[in-house]
Formats: structure tokens, sequence, C-alpha cells
């Protein structure tokens, strides 16, 4: 009888483990760099390859950068919540153009818009990784100190901006430094 009891009793916790994970939000994962300065860098913007972007843009104004691609059919899904952030003027938006080809991104921007002030070209993805990109499209909230204070995976839904980004961002905008 008892050579039984331990596998039931396994099976009953692996399977209130992945019942919890079915009511857990996948676009809340954790991030070490919550509370943190954005990693230092330094790249090339897409519409000027000579001139360069760094964590510097982020200083004194509360922001969003958003890893996008244009390869990448979500970012396609999101561009439009993004666009409509860009005109309210409510935020600045920062992209970060991830393992793409620089003539495809700037094409995709020509045809769907451009919500960004600017946008940088991590080709490689090394920068991606530095700042515990999974993959695109991830946005982040970063306050007027240059620190991450929200990480946000996979599209951004206006029920998203609307009960997240642009609360988040009116109190980090009320704060003083």
């Amino acid at each position: 009888m008892s050579k039984y009891l331990l596998p039931v009793i396994l099976f009953f916790i692996l399977t209130s483990f992945l019942f919890v994970g079915l009511y857990r939000d996948p676009t809340e994962v954790s991030s070490p760099l919550l509370g943190k300065p954005v990693p230092q860098f330094s790249l090339p913007r897409l519409a000027d390859s000579e001139a360069m972007f760094s964590e510097d843009e982020f200083l004194g104004k509360v922001s969003l950068l958003n890893v996008w691609a244009s390869w990448c059919v979500a970012c396609r899904e999101e561009h439009p919540v993004l666009t409509e952030l860009a005109h309210r003027h409510e935020v600045i938006l920062y992209g970060l153009n991830y393992k793409d080809d620089t003539a495809d991104a700037r094409q995709y921007l020509v045809e769907h818009g451009n919500p960004f002030l600017a946008s940088a070209v991590d080709a490689s993805g090394r920068i991606g990784i530095e700042w515990g990109v999974y993959g695109v499209p991830e946005t982040f909230v970063i306050d007027k100190n240059g620190i991450i204070r929200y990480k946000h995976i996979g599209v951004i839904t206006w029920r998203d901006a609307e009960e997240k980004l642009l609360p988040l961002i009116g109190q980090l905008q009320n704060e003083t430094s």
C-alpha cells in the first residue's frame, strides 16, 4: 500500500502547481531589472545610423521603451495602440529594434507609421539580452531617473494601456525627483 502512496502524493503536488499556473498572467513575468537603472548601452539610431542612442535618452522624463521587430506578427497587432499613445503625448515612446534587418525596419515604420521619438538598432540582440528581453514585443516603463519601473511582456492592448501603463505613467510623472 505504501509503495503507491508516494506517487499519488507527488501527482497531487504536481497537479496543484499546474493548476495554480493556469491562473497566472503570462505578461506579468518578474524582471531582475525592476527598480534598477537601465543597462548602459550605445546603439545606432534606426533613422540615422551615424547618430547614437544611449541610456541617457531616458533621463529627465518618464518614457516607454518598446522592443519590436518588422518580422514580429504580434508587434503589428500592438502597433496601433503604440501609435495612439504617441499621439496622445502622455509619454515619450522609444523603440529598440531587435534582431531585425535595418531596411525592413525602416520600411515597416514607413508603412505602419512611426510612434517612436527614436528607435535604436540592436541587430545582434546583445542589448536586448542585457535588458532581460525574452522575445518581442516587450515594453518597459522608465522613470525620470532612468529606473525601470515596469515590464510588460507581449502585446500591449488598450486594456493594458488604460489599466496598467497610463496610471503608472501618470504617477511617475507627478513624482518629484
